[in-house]
């Protein structure tokens, strides 16, 4: 039911529309990121408004061994019609929490180069863009991913 709900789909279409290729947001079937919710290791938040899941976060150790000791927030996702509501706000600072009650004070992310609204929003929550990137291809597209970090007040 959860999974159903979360509408992860449509978020993703929105967050990358002109980024990744429409056919390939188009072709992504209901509930392909619902097995996120079982991947052993990760853990993920819903927010809930009236009753409404709106919004989801996965976060987990990180997954690349260079970065062993360090947390790693994998996703944050809206539907649209929430977004710049300050949701995502209290989404990452609680995602941060809960990797640092786990024991990882440095945090990183993943965005894709040309995604200039998350890198945005990040950004003014206190991440820092490294020069370590991952190039792949998505539907087809030749992206980039680069890697952020939590500055964490130092």
């Amino acid at each position: 039911m959860l999974r159903s709900l979360v509408g992860s789909e449509m978020c993703i279409r929105d967050s990358y529309k002109g980024i990744i290729p429409e056919e390939y947001l188009n072709s992504i079937p209901e509930g392909r990121w619902s097995k996120n919710f079982d991947i052993p290791g990760w853990k993920t938040l819903v927010c809930i408004v009236d009753g409404k899941y709106i919004g989801t976060s996965s976060f987990c150790k990180s997954r690349f061994e260079q970065f062993p000791d360090c947390g790693e927030i994998i996703s944050i996702y809206f539907l649209p019609e929430y977004m710049g509501k300050g949701y995502g706000k209290k989404l990452l600072e609680t995602s941060i929490l809960e990797l640092k009650k786990l024991g990882f004070d440095d945090i990183f992310l993943w965005i894709l180069d040309d995604n200039i609204t998350a890198k945005n929003f990040y950004e003014h929550l206190g991440f820092l863009q490294t020069e370590d990137y991952l190039d792949d291809t998505i539907g087809g597209k030749k992206l980039r991913e680069v890697r952020f970090i939590y500055n964490n007040g130092k």
